[in-house]
């Protein structure tokens, strides 16, 4: 049976607290061909002397800090395996996470793009997702309009795929992972594995998403796509339509704060869609 290689991309910023726990989830998988990179985003903490503690079990790149999105793209390239695996510093795997993904690829060749079901703690505890954030399998595009359903950490692609749609865009300080799974869905089906072997946690002080406002990434992300012109017509209909909501929110959300420059710029957008 041949094991083809499988890189794991993990970037981390100052989370020494949480680190340990994801390199020896994947230290620990049953696949056999797995290269672990680990990319330093410039940490400030203890980071770089946990790191040591592995010597030669994994790949350690540093970089200044530049962003997630920056130090998934430094690891990527530097990857040599077939296949790409993300996963954020403060998420985990159940053991059989990769080899269940190289099954389902060995099984559906021409699949690029496959992830697994996810198990979510907050502070601590476990907790149910709500209802829209249920994971879709095949042509996922248009419910992936409204809110990001492709978890980083949960994820397996073919390396080709980033030479098919681009990287991660590093303007984007959060929902760079909803802008690049929107580029690749539009075209390619991101399958669903019924099987929660990534466990994500979450409502840590330092996660990403709480400290920046979504919507307006999304917004920016949806125009770009609109201006890409690789939408099918029935795509660029709804892109179209959830944008607008999008921007009348967030423009009215602005207008609330005081903040009316910005509030009219995206209230403005609609009206040129």
């Amino acid at each position: 049976m041949s094991y083809p290689l499988v890189s794991v991309i993990l970037p981390t910023y100052n989370r020494a607290w949480t680190l340990k726990t994801a390199i020896d989830s994947v230290l620990s998988q049953v696949y056999p061909n797995i290269e672990l990179i680990v990319i330093d985003d410039g940490s400030q903490d203890n980071t770089q002397e946990l790191l040591k503690e592995y010597n030669n079990k994994i790949t350690i790149l540093f970089q200044e800090n530049a962003g997630v999105s920056s130090a998934r793209n430094f690891g990527i390239k530097k990857s040599r395996g077939e296949f790409i695996a993300l996963l954020d510093s403060d998420d985990a795997w159940d053991k059989r996470k990769i080899s269940c993904q190289i099954e389902f690829f060995k099984a559906n060749p021409k699949a690029l793009i496959c992830q697994t079901e996810e198990i979510w703690i907050r502070n601590h505890k476990r907790v149910n997702p709500k209802i829209k954030h249920k994971k879709p399998s095949g042509m996922i595009f248009e419910p992936s309009l409204h809110l990001c359903l492709v978890s980083p950490s949960a994820v397996m692609m073919k390396k080709e795929i980033f030479e098919l749609k681009g990287y991660f865009n590093e303007d984007f300080t959060v929902c760079e992972d909803y802008d690049l799974w929107l580029r690749i869905s539009a075209s390619i089906p991101v399958y669903l594995i019924d099987k929660p072997y990534t466990i994500k946690n979450g409502g840590h002080k330092d996660q990403l998403s709480s400290l920046h406002s979504q919507d307006k990434f999304r917004i920016h992300s949806l125009k770009d796509l609109l201006a890409s012109n690789t939408l099918t017509q029935d795509q660029v209909l709804k892109t179209k339509k959830v944008l607008k909501k999008k921007c009348i929110i967030y423009g009215n959300g602005c207008m609330k704060r005081l903040r009316k420059e910005e509030g009219e710029y995206y209230l403005n957008l609609v009206l040129e869609l």
